[in-house]
């Protein structure tokens, strides 16, 4: 019987095959479940997160849009990011991410749409100025090997709606550890209790978490 996605945390797929590229792994993933889902990659681990309910969209979706109501044009929702790192001594794909809501730096150009067919269908994480993720019931993978993942990858700003503690997380001034990036971390986080004023750096706006206070 398949697990419950709402009562049942989320567990690691496989630990990643040495030889064999991830993006493979979850592509492969999205081919064989009969249900539709989105598995992610991190820290050599492909996981499949539980199906997001009602409330989890909405909140991301607010976010997002209040984003894009400050003028921030390039926020958005949906496209999935590669992270690299060198492991052994070779250039290894060590995250997918799902960002649930993002700010990107500029438009993908040519390049990074070359990147994107070579990687089938990941665009490169240096396109992302902020990532946010709202919490689920695997909220640890968002506050711990996501985290990490964001910080190696020099993500500037990543915003955790941490549904389960009722605090807005955002970290900043990412520290990337080239030789193990799971020491990688932000140097400076804010706490915000959820249904709040949230505070972002500079340039972004102040998010107004009011109408997320009983989701």
């Amino acid at each position: 019987m398949a697990a419950d996605p709402i009562t049942e945390p989320m567990k690691p797929m496989r630990p990643m095959n040495k030889a064999q590229d991830p993006i493979e792994l979850v592509n492969l993933l999205e081919e064989v479940s009969e249900d539709p889902i989105r598995p992610e990659c991190v820290e050599g681990w492909v996981i499949v997160p539980p199906q997001p309910d009602y409330n989890h969209g909405k909140s991301a979706y607010k976010l997002s849009v209040q984003l894009t109501a400050a003028g921030l044009e390039l926020a958005g929702m949906g496209m999935g990011f590669r992270v690299s790192a060198h492991v052994d001594q070779r250039e290894t794909t060590w995250a997918l991410v799902i960002p649930d809501f993002y700010v990107l730096h500029r438009e993908p150009t040519d390049l990074d749409e070359a990147y994107r067919k070579a990687h089938k269908g990941w665009y490169p994480i240096d396109l992302v100025a902020l990532a946010g993720e709202v919490t689920s019931t695997n909220h640890e993978t968002d506050t711990g090997p996501k985290y990490r993942s964001y910080a190696a990858a020099g993500v500037p700003v990543y915003v955790v709606v941490n549904r389960q503690e009722r605090q807005v997380q955002v970290h900043s001034e990412p520290v990337a550890d080239p030789d193990d990036p799971t020491k990688s971390h932000y140097r400076t986080t804010l706490s915000t209790e959820l249904g709040g004023k949230v505070e972002l750096p500079a340039p972004y706006p102040v998010l107004d978490t009011a109408l997320m206070a009983n989701d």
